[in-house]
């Protein structure tokens, strides 16, 4: 259970920077009254932050008998949620004139990876420890 609080810990460090993301673009879209970044602004905040978050305190109260699945789907969710939310950056912003179809690649490998992360997220489920649960 030590190893699992671990990855339980660094999810909720990892959701607790992508809070903070999500809250400083929020207040600077309201600040300059451009919400251009709306759709990324809303996506850090429900995939990065929520998701990412849930999955943290889950693990941290919840016993799961195979640790390479927390650990895979951990790897997987932070991965997945830095990928789906800054694929969109840039393929929405495209900031540094990339070529588009490059960008929305790197997208749909971003969420292609979260999705993963939510399938392996049902799969860990099955695998509580009922005996320390």
């Amino acid at each position: 259970m030590e190893k699992q609080r671990t990855w339980a810990l660094t999810l909720i460090r990892f959701s607790a920077i992508f809070g903070l993301i999500g809250v400083y673009i929020g207040s600077t879209m309201s600040g300059n009254m451009d919400y251009s970044l709306r759709p990324i602004h809303a996506h850090i905040l429900l995939v990065g932050w929520l998701s990412v978050f849930a999955w943290g305190i889950f693990y941290y109260s919840v016993p799961i008998r195979k640790l390479l699945l927390v650990k895979v789907h951990a790897i997987f969710g932070m991965v997945g949620a830095f990928g789906l939310t800054g694929g969109m950056w840039l393929y929405n912003l495209n900031p540094f004139n990339m070529n588009e179809t490059l960008t929305m690649v790197l997208f749909i490998i971003g969420g292609s990876i979260l999705l993963l992360a939510f399938v392996l997220f049902v799969i860990v489920t099955f695998f509580v420890d009922k005996r320390t649960a």
